[in-house]
């Protein structure tokens, strides 16, 4: 993806089911479990970069003595070096139990009290509790309003701190705290099972019982194992393949509304907790935001690259002779790789050879502390390089190939001005993921219609052609719905109004930059293909406006009247 894109965060879990003294005698290594959960941070680094923290609790700990400890950080340029350079070798990190998490900025506050995991602070440890997830809530205002019904002053209005008080809240009332195992099924089911939104959870309690669990669609993405020796979740497989060593087929996907429950004792639970729902697995977890380090998500993306290449070549003339095919770095290159190895069969076939190469190189990140805007840009631009001599110029169409177009900003500002130096004929740009059409809220950074490409194009379709009429109708409609208790997705209605190919269109004269030479077309994948690609993953109302929660329906009507109204405030 060329426009830098925000998300939310990853999670670790790490429980230790043998004695520390197990593990210094088998593996020399007195800080098995810290080094374990510095290195499922590092794999997920890509993750989270804003913020990060670390929590570990013995499961014996010393009267007198604290009875976990924790660290966080938010330092400007690399958070998780600073907080495991803090936390090496500090024997408060070498309990049976870890909790560790990485933050992206998504709503621009970056100070410590942001950062995860969250406490619940308690002398009683069966009343303390520790949180973190990869979650984002439409409905904070309604949670914040419950706990206060509950009986609590909240001390604050963020979505971390009232989802953690509010479990702590059921875990105290549970009538087994005391001399047994809380029922932590029941108690995450009275937490949670009302919740819009989107989650995977992990925490512990100060007494030693871990847990995880999943929102009932199982929006956000989560794994766990465990062996003998171990139990651990996270945000992605590979990084838990990558620290135990064990096979895709042995790290299994949490299951959507169900907890995974860690007592004291150390065997495994698997309880079903939530209310089912139709599974709505976020499908931009494959196009993009995790690696391609996952066997599935390698295979998926290849494969939406072979499904572009009808189109593709169609757009091309299928004149392999005088077209290059290229992408951009970094995201897209797996995608470019199954887009590669069709267009050699079809090559092959027809007695042509392919030809391809890096044309885009993504280099050092310019810093933004010069003052004048004109030289900013010019340096922005530059961001990225290009390979020079393999294009031939005025004759050849140049492919590239990336994962998405969002906002298009880099796309107009910085990648095809330089690849117009180039000087082809054409350039087709190709995105492996559908149009863009609607915000987010489960956790990506896209809460501003006015942000999204398609949704700028659309709006200029209509005012150019005098069918302004189209767009205060819909914002009636959304604000009518806003102030019931049901909402459609309104923003539809603007998107209903032109044809696609009047859209696409319209987005390529939006990308195109002043003063550029080449043509330029836009080709996006199409929705039955990406559906065939990642069919295990229908979370698509990035594309469809069929959101999973009806706090995903009020927020794109939030989103259009804040549009209408030049209202720059975030839609959730």
């Amino acid at each position: 993806m060329s426009d830098p894109i925000k998300h939310e965060c990853a999670v670790a879990l790490l429980r230790l089911r043998k004695t520390p003294e197990y593990y210094r005698c088998k593996y020399g290594d007195g800080d098995y479990g810290f080094g374990k959960m510095a290195l499922l941070l590092e794999k997920q680094h890509n993750r989270g970069q804003d913020g990060a923290g670390i929590a570990a609790l013995g499961l014996d700990p010393q009267p007198g003595t604290p009875a976990y400890h924790i660290e966080r950080s938010a330092a400007l340029e690399d958070p998780l070096a600073d907080l495991l350079g803090r936390c090496a070798g500090n024997p408060g990190f070498g309990g049976e139990l870890l909790l560790g998490h990485l933050r992206y900025a998504t709503y621009g506050r970056n100070e410590l009290s942001a950062c995860h995991p969250f406490v619940h602070d308690s002398n009683c440890l069966g009343r303390a509790l520790l949180l973190a997830g990869n979650f984002n809530l439409t409905d904070t205002g309604s949670l914040f309003d419950r706990f206060r019904q509950l009986g609590h002053h909240p001390a604050s209005r963020s979505d971390g701190y009232l989802i953690t008080q509010t479990i702590a809240h059921y875990l105290e009332q549970d009538s087994n705290l005391h001399g047994g195992t809380p029922e932590w099924a029941k108690i995450l089911r009275q937490a949670l099972n009302d919740v819009d939104g989107a989650f995977t959870l992990c925490g512990f309690s100060g007494a030693g019982d871990a847990f995880v669990i999943r929102d009932p669609r199982a929006i956000r993405p989560g794994y766990f194992y465990f062996d003998d020796e171990v139990f651990v979740a996270a945000s992605e497989r590979p990084a838990i393949q990558a620290a135990f060593n064990c096979s895709t087929a042995e790290v299994m996907e949490i299951p959507a509304g169900k907890a995974v429950i860690v007592p004291r004792s150390g065997e495994v639970r698997i309880l079903d907790c939530l209310d089912p729902a139709p599974r709505r697995s976020c499908v931009f977890e494959r196009i993009y935001f995790s690696r391609p380090n996952d066997a599935g998500i390698h295979r998926e993306r290849k494969h939406l690259g072979r499904a572009l290449v009808p189109e593709v070549l169609a757009a091309a003339e299928h004149d392999f002779d005088n077209t290059f095919f290229s992408y951009i770095p970094n995201s897209a290159q797996v995608s470019f790789h199954g887009m590669l190895e069709e267009l050699m069969k079809t090559a092959f076939a027809d007695g042509k050879t392919v030809r391809f190469g890096q044309i885009a190189i993504k280099d050092a990140k310019f810093r933004t502390f010069i003052a004048d805007a004109g030289i900013r840009r010019e340096l922005g631009m530059h961001v990225y390089d290009i390979t020079y001599g393999l294009v031939h110029p005025g004759a050849d169409t140049l492919v590239v190939l990336d994962d998405s177009i969002v906002r298009g900003n880099t796309m107009r500002s910085a990648i095809l001005p330089i690849l117009g130096r180039l000087d082809p004929k054409k350039i087709i740009v190709v995105s492996s993921a559908p149009v863009i059409k609607y915000p987010d809220c489960y956790g990506i950074d896209m809460a501003c219609a006015g942000d999204l490409v398609a949704f700028q194009a659309a709006v200029g379709i209509l005012k150019r052609q005098g069918r302004e009429k189209v767009l205060l109708r819909a914002v009636e409609h959304a604000e009518s719905d806003l102030a019931g208790t049901e909402c459609k997705n309104r923003m539809k209605e603007v998107y209903d109004a032109v044809s696609e190919e009047e859209l696409l269109q319209e987005i390529a004269r939006l990308l195109t930059p002043a003063e550029f030479k080449p043509g330029l077309q836009v080709i996006y994948q199409s929705l039955e293909a990406l559906r065939r690609c990642c069919p295990e993953y229908p979370g698509d109302w990035y594309f469809t406006g069929d959101y999973p929660t009806p706090g995903g329906f009020r927020m794109v009507n939030r989103a259009l009247v804040n549009y209408m109204k030049n209202n720059s405030e975030r839609a959730y």
